[in-house]
């Protein structure tokens, strides 16, 4: 009742500023953190929902600050387990600083993603059966090879980032020399055999009843187990069609459904799995499954070549976030590094390496972001993505942006003209989609805005559409093609993406089509057409 009544005292008040969401957070860190894991309620489910929300909202690098902070709390491991779910800044610093029990580690543990886990290894004093769990998990995907693994000239020492360069270097050419996956200390005897995969045989796996694989055979373990089977998401790795996932859900067994993996050569792509879900014997709960992975059976190509070009778009697509997925490993390490050099944790750091190494973490934080936006347009022109199905209103959502982007407008003394014609301005997609599409616009146009420059936007809600028109700035009426990925001459008062208006305005078309609609330039004007709730429930239905 004590923390149901600090709760509720926290949610009653709405988080209005910058300022309130960053106390808020740090609020229900405390209170949820300092929570027993077996004490839910539906209170506790709203806080967690609020916490989802507010991360949104706050910075990766300002989450991480505050989760690093002395006196916080993190002796819950299911707020722990929510955590590390969470952008690698916060997940590094929440690793950094839980305070669980050797037994709340051990079942924790297996139910974390694998980057968390990487950086899980760097604490000294994780508890001894947790490090056990560590090591028969082999966990060592973050963790590069030591410098002397380099045949260069290593007689000279070279402390620092000199040597995470060489560390570095020898981690990509353990890449191009071929796989060196570490194997599970489960005395099999077997030896890891590349061939094994890539002709199409299969393995045996294990899952807990979240999904996540437990188990695998030892020659695949490293690669496979850690993953969490279940339906597409924007960070998702092993990836169920619709009907597997369904079928997933209701816990019933698995024959043939399909999975698509990503990771290193030797998983990436597709396969099919059988399993069997399993019960315990005394309370008859569901504790996973048991089954096999196998890869499919190949397929003559069709000489239709209408059909071979979307099957070229998705192997494109495929290829993208399997390069996407190999630069982000070094990235994570790089970051993971930095954050530790910053917070101490080799020992004590001058304060001069500690800067450095934040603003390596920061930049490292923007590379990754710049990783998503690529990925995600890979996704979306290859057909991989699509948007589910909600509902927001286009005139609250433009609103709302207009508010964010006021403070840096007024300063410059620009602003953003707003008009609406017409009364529904429903459109059949979700409101945090919306957000995220509207905002690539607005952010890359008012960034480009020259000081006391004034644009009209006009939002207009018809019968079957709502379109929104706004003018374009004076410094992209020149631009032949708007959707060019092209370098940002200087940086912007305040912009949407890392690679320029191009790559946004491309990025935003791409969403647009996927939610049925169109972004297109009309001559001096930019103009974004969405499907209104009804035609979008009409195209949906037709899909289905």
């Amino acid at each position: 009742m004590l923390f149901d009544d600090r709760l509720a005292t926290v949610l009653r008040f709405p988080a209005q500023s910058e300022l309130a969401a960053r106390t808020q957070y740090r609020q229900l860190l405390d209170l949820l953190g300092s929570m027993p894991a077996d004490a839910p309620s539906q209170l506790t489910e709203s806080a967690y929902a609020r916490l989802g929300d507010l991360a949104d909202e706050l910075p990766a690098a300002m989450q991480s600050a505050i989760l690093r902070s002395p006196g916080l709390r993190l002796r819950n491991p299911r707020l722990v387990a929510w955590l590390a779910q969470s952008e690698p800044q916060a997940a590094a610093a929440v690793m950094a600083t839980a305070q669980l029990t050797d037994s709340e580690w051990v079942e924790l543990i297996p139910r974390l993603p694998l980057t968390a886990r990487g950086f899980l290894r760097h604490r000294r004093e994780l508890p001894p059966g947790a490090r056990r769990v560590l090591d028969r998990l082999g966990v060592k995907d973050l963790v590069l090879p030591e410098p002397e693994r380099i045949e260069t000239d290593t007689q000279v020492e070279d402390p620092g980032i000199g040597a995470l360069v060489r560390r570095i270097e020898a981690f990509q050419n353990a890449k191009r020399k071929g796989p060196t996956a570490p194997r599970l200390p489960l005395g099999d005897g077997r030896d890891y055999d590349p061939e094994h995969f890539r002709h199409g045989r299969a393995f045996d796996f294990s899952t807990d009843a979240q999904g996540v694989i437990t188990w695998a055979d030892p020659a695949m373990a490293p690669m496979v187990v850690g993953l969490t089977l279940g339906p597409a998401r924007p960070d998702a790795l092993a990836v169920l069609d619709d009907a597997g996932a369904r079928t997933m859900l209701r816990r019933l067994p698995l024959r043939g459904a399909s999975l698509n993996l990503e990771g290193t050569a030797e998983i990436a792509g597709e396969w099919r799995i059988d399993a069997t879900p399993v019960f315990s014997p005394d309370e008859g709960r569901f504790t996973g499954y048991n089954g096999r992975m196998r890869r499919p059976l190949p397929v003559l190509a069709s000489t239709s070549a209408p059909a071979a070009a979307p099957a070229r778009a998705a192997g494109t697509g495929d290829r993208m976030r399997q390069l996407l997925h190999e630069l982000r490993t070094p990235a994570n390490a790089i970051q993971g590094f930095a954050e530790m050099i910053q917070q101490q944790m080799f020992g004590t750091t001058p304060n001069e390496y500690r800067a450095l190494a934040a603003a390596v973490a920061v930049d490292a934080a923007r590379i990754m972001a710049g990783f998503d936006e690529i990925d995600r347009l890979a996704r979306l022109e290859s057909g991989a993505l699509e948007f589910e199905s909600g509902q927001c209103d286009l005139r609250e959502v433009v609103n709302q942006l207009l508010r964010r982007l006021d403070g840096v407008l007024r300063q410059r003394s620009a602003r953003i003209e707003f008009e609406a014609e017409g009364t529904d301005f429903t459109v059949g997609l979700d409101r945090s989609d919306a957000l995220q599409l509207v905002w690539r616009l607005l952010a890359t146009l008012a960034g480009a805005l020259a000081p006391g420059e004034i644009i009209d936007l006009t939002l207009i809600g018809r019968s079957g559409d709502v379109t929104m028109e706004i003018d374009l700035p004076g410094s992209m009426m020149g631009d032949s093609d708007l959707f060019a990925a092209t370098a940002t001459a200087q940086p912007r008062a305040v912009s949407a993406g890392m690679f320029g208006s191009g790559f946004t305005f491309r990025l935003a078309r791409a969403e647009a089509r996927a939610a049925g609609g169109e972004l297109a330039r009309r001559e001096d004007r930019l103009e974004l057409v969405l499907p209104s709730l009804t035609d979008a429930r009409i195209t949906l239905d037709r899909r289905i």
